[in-house]
């Protein structure tokens, strides 16, 4: 059996900042449609709602920051 070729770093990371990115939109998605699940509101409306610019960015930030972080804590333990 040949060997696992382990991810590049830039692959690692990708794949660990999309997963921040990934969490941070399913969490703000289930606060918003839990606040808007009034009448006439619908998945898609939260969805619309939740996707813009103001939230890519902080999602990106925050995930940058969180991948800094577990990278440090990773390579320091």
């Amino acid at each position: 059996m040949a060997p696992r070729r382990r991810l590049t770093p830039v692959w690692r990371a990708l794949v660990e900042i999309g997963f921040i990115v990934f969490l941070f939109y399913s969490n703000l998605l289930m606060g918003e449609f839990n606040r808007s699940a009034g009448a006439g509101k619908t998945f898609s409306y939260a969805l619309r709602d939740i996707f813009t610019t103001t939230n890519l960015t902080i999602a990106l930030c925050s995930a940058f920051i969180g991948y800094a972080v577990v990278e440090f804590l990773r390579k320091r333990l």
